[in-house]
């Protein structure tokens, strides 16, 4: 990795997947990941990096959008 170890509750940045979650757990070498807003949970491996307000924001402004469209709760 690049020196950053996540804790739980972390919003991080995959690198593998180009996407943002919430760090949810670690087993072995992987981190269980999920959406910020929920949603199923994948498996990282890394690297992995605080994602950055761009990032956050990012994420948000999709769940919002989710929402609108029914996709989400």
């Amino acid at each position: 990795m690049n020196g950053y170890t996540p804790e739980i509750g972390d919003l991080v940045w995959d690198e593998a997947t180009r996407k943002v979650g919430r760090v949810m757990d670690r087993v072995g070498p992987y981190w269980q990941l999920k959406p910020p807003g929920g949603g199923r949970e994948w498996d990282a491996r890394g690297p992995l990096r605080p994602a950055t307000a761009a990032e956050r924001l990012s994420a948000g402004v999709a769940l919002a959008n989710a929402r609108s469209r029914g996709e989400l709760p």
